[in-house]
């Protein structure tokens, strides 16, 4: 019996009838799982060649999972039961969706935010293990966060040498630096296999095995979806998924992803980050957005909209407009999910596996680092929020209810609000409800990113995918600065070189950007919570006109 479950309706359905007969016939989803580099085009084929290797990762991956339990059991005999791990984009999303799914506890730190770093690194501390991932071995951000974990296990009097562990291509520099440094584990991840198809790879499994998951019925889920996938037959799930996800006519490229009691924690926003920087680049590209059954996107009915639907495998649920329903394992979900975007690239004619603009914003901000200019005086204050924007939109605005009011005046009809909020996102995890709020305000799709992590996913498709984004981004002067070790600058200045070489590089490519920067953190977010809870819908404004 199939571990998943499929069904669409309307333009789902139409995309699916359009497209399989000759994704079937030139034989997609077998070629795929040959790893046949040539399915994306000459312009792909190179990236494509040496990013495959997901199709294979339950089989391979399985050779980790022995290791990862017996080092579990050591650490566990040594009463460290506490698993931290540093990571960002694709090496902390997935791990976060295993774990919490599974029910067991993993502190994932993809933050530069100094008080969200302060918690991390002082809970707890003498039964903690640090996992430090990072695909290119030289992420800036991990790299901080292992500086830091480094130095107050060593003030613990704890061998930190002993605590900490190293997810990392083989190769990269932080593979010989852990080795050399004689850290108590390096485990080498399939360098063919990109950072955001790697959630069966040692990045996602590492991680979530010390934690406590039964990372090998992770694995067999997936293998299982696997052999499915790789069928060209017309009743291929994935196949219909990914026609879907990019070959609706025209292209509803608003992809809403609901969970209506799939049983699967957080799966969406796993998925955000596979679609958006698989497919936003060369000014195309289908724009995942995480909402809940309430949310307006998921009722609007607009015309660029397609939702799918997350259900429990019993559930009896059937889709209805445009819309697709799914069922599955977390892992056999995951496989399928990697192999639809892969065949949506196609169809929009993109290569999936290359992130052309997301190194713009991390140059950006290393150059505001070592050049730390003065920072632009604020338009104007407004209790306990500062506003900075261009005036050739943000015009006469003095307050902040003025100043989001000139931003939605730049949303097209086509278009869709970012928020991007580079807060402490557990303790400030309630603003993230202001998405559904604006959302009913604008009657467009809201995304709500935590920065800096949105910068390793949705970040890509923000500059290379259509241009019809404007952005609200929220700051905040942290409690306390916190410095980083043999650096010249603390995770406050680091933060706050990320937010304003994302504003530069997205200002740079014509996005209309608002920032709201909170000069007290508390106050700040009640303030903004207020104005925005009071912001009138857009059917009470429409019944006003």
């Amino acid at each position: 019996m199939s571990s998943l479950g499929y069904e669409a309706t309307g333009a789902a359905l139409a995309a699916a009838e359009l497209h399989l007969p000759a994704l079937v016939a030139d034989r997609v989803a077998s070629r795929i799982f040959e790893k046949d580099p040539t399915l994306w085009g000459p312009d792909a084929e190179s990236e494509a060649a040496i990013r495959l290797g997901w199709v294979e990762a339950p089989a391979v991956s399985a050779l980790l999972v022995p290791q990862i339990l017996a080092l579990r059991a050591e650490l566990q005999a040594e009463g460290v039961n506490r698993v931290v791990l540093a990571g960002m984009g694709g090496s902390s999303l997935a791990p976060e969706v295993i774990t919490k799914t599974a029910g067991v506890e993993l502190v994932v730190l993809d933050s530069t935010d100094p008080d969200q770093v302060r918690a991390a690194v002082r809970e707890r501390l003498a039964e903690t293990v640090l996992v430090v991932s990072s695909k290119s071995g030289s992420t800036l951000e991990t790299d901080s966060q292992r500086r830091i974990f480094e130095q107050e296990f060593t003030a613990a009097g704890i061998d930190a040498k002993q605590r900490i562990i190293v997810v990392t291509d083989p190769g990269s520099p932080l593979d010989a630096a852990a080795r050399e440094a004689g850290y108590r584990a390096v485990f080498n991840a399939d360098p063919q296999v990109g950072g955001r198809y790697s959630a069966l790879t040692a990045f996602g499994l590492v991680p979530s095995g010390l934690a406590g998951v039964d990372i090998q019925q992770l694995l067999d889920d997936a293998e299982e979806a696997g052999e499915i996938l790789r069928d060209d037959a017309a009743d291929n799930i994935g196949l219909a998924l990914g026609s879907a996800l990019g070959g609706t006519n025209p292209l509803r490229d608003k992809i809403v992803i609901v969970d209506e009691g799939s049983g699967i924690i957080g799966f969406a926003d796993w998925a955000e980050q596979l679609i958006a920087e698989s497919t936003g680049k060369l000014g195309t590209g289908v724009l995942p957005v995480v909402a809940d059954p309430q949310s307006p996107e998921v009722h609007s009915g607009a015309a660029d909209i397609l939702v799918v639907r997350l259900v429990a495998a019993e559930s009896e649920a059937a889709a209805e407009g445009d819309q697709v329903v799914l069922s599955g394992t977390l892992g056999a979900q995951l496989m399928l999910w990697e192999f639809a975007v892969a065949v949506a690239g196609r169809l929009l004619g993109i290569d999936p596996f290359n992130q052309p603009d997301v190194e713009a914003a991390k140059q950006a901000a290393r150059g505001l680092l070592d050049a730390r200019p003065e920072t632009v005086p604020a338009n104007f204050t407004d209790g306990a929020i500062e506003v900075r924007g261009p005036r050739e939109w943000l015009g006469d605005a003095a307050t902040v209810t003025e100043a989001l009011e000139a931003l939605f005046g730049q949303l097209g009809p086509e278009g869709y609000l970012s928020v991007q909020a580079y807060l402490d996102r557990i303790t400030h995890s309630s603003l993230a409800g202001v998405a559904d709020q604006l959302a009913a305000v604008t009657g467009r799709p809201v995304t709500f990113g935590w920065g800096p992590r949105f910068l390793h996913s949705t970040g890509q498709f923000h500059k290379g995918g259509p241009a019809v984004g404007v952005f609200l981004q929220i700051t905040a002067a942290p409690l306390e600065d916190l410095a980083i070790p043999d650096r010249p600058f603390s995770f406050g200045q680091l933060i706050e070189a990320q937010a304003a070489g994302d504003a530069q590089v997205l200002a740079d490519h014509g996005r209309p950007v608002l920032r709201l920067h909170l000069t007290e953190r508390a106050d700040g977010v009640a303030q903004l919570e207020s104005v925005i809870g009071r912001l009138p819908a857009e059917t009470d404004q429409k019944a006003g006109n």
